[in-house]
Parts: C-alpha cells; structure tokens; sequence
C-alpha cells in the first residue's frame, strides 16, 4: 500500500527503506533507543532489527495500524513487549519514517505515546522533510 491507502502493495513490487526521525537539534530518537538496546538485550534488539525488516518487504500488511498515518512493529521479547512507531512517508510510500519506539508491559499503547508520535510527524512534514504523496484517497 503506498501512503494514505492508494493502492494495495504486491509483496516484492517497492523498494521501501526506513528513515529515523530526526529533531531539530539534529536527535534520532528512535536510533537512539535501538542503539541503548543492543547493548543493554541484544537478542531483543535483533528481534525487532528483524521484525522492521519484514515490514520493509512486507508493508504494511506485517505492521498494525494505530491512528491515522500511524503504525507500528511489533514485537514480543523477553519479558517486555516492543514497538516501533512509524509512519509511511515520500511521494511513492517508499519511507517508513521510525518515529518513536518503546518498551511497555501491557497491550495497549499508551495514548500519550500516540500524540507524541503525532507531534514528531507534523514537525517531520512541517519542516519539509517528507513530500505529501499525489495519490491521496
């Protein structure tokens, strides 16, 4: 599926690449996070480098959406349930822009996760980082 549900995705066909969100002070928050994982669970940290590659393949079908343009990796580690936050990005849906991601203990992703998500999205678009896609449904 490219951005904005335009058209659906044949497994293969799209030459995806993730991007990680980057402040204005020039963090990458979502780096930032994978980096302080590997060396604190490795293992966990290979699961979800794993799990973003299977969407990058995949699309959107191996993720979940959230809320609007949002949606997330998912993964399962050891005593502790990942996820990785992003959006589909670039005038042909080829960027899958990782906005934020997290360790939680429960299912449900926490609402204030969501609007932070939200925010670095608008401040991503706001700053021209990302083309709007033509084909908007």
């Amino acid at each position: 599926m490219t951005a904005r549900g335009a058209a659906p995705e044949v497994a293969g066909d799209v030459h995806r690449r993730w991007r990680f969100y980057t402040t204005s002070a020039g963090r990458k928050p979502v780096l930032e996070f994978l980096r302080g994982l590997l060396s604190a669970h490795p293992g966990d940290a290979a699961q979800i480098a794993e799990e973003m590659e299977h969407v990058r393949h995949q699309g959107l079908r191996a993720a979940r959406k959230l809320t609007g343009d949002l949606y997330e990796v998912r993964v399962d580690g050891n005593r502790v349930i990942y996820r990785v936050l992003f959006s589909v990005e670039g005038e042909k849906g080829r960027i899958l822009l990782a906005i934020e991601a997290f360790s939680k203990r429960t299912q449900k992703t926490p609402s204030q996760t969501i609007a932070l998500a939200e925010r670095r999205l608008a401040d991503w678009r706001g700053r021209g980082k990302s083309k709007q896609p033509k084909h908007q449904s």
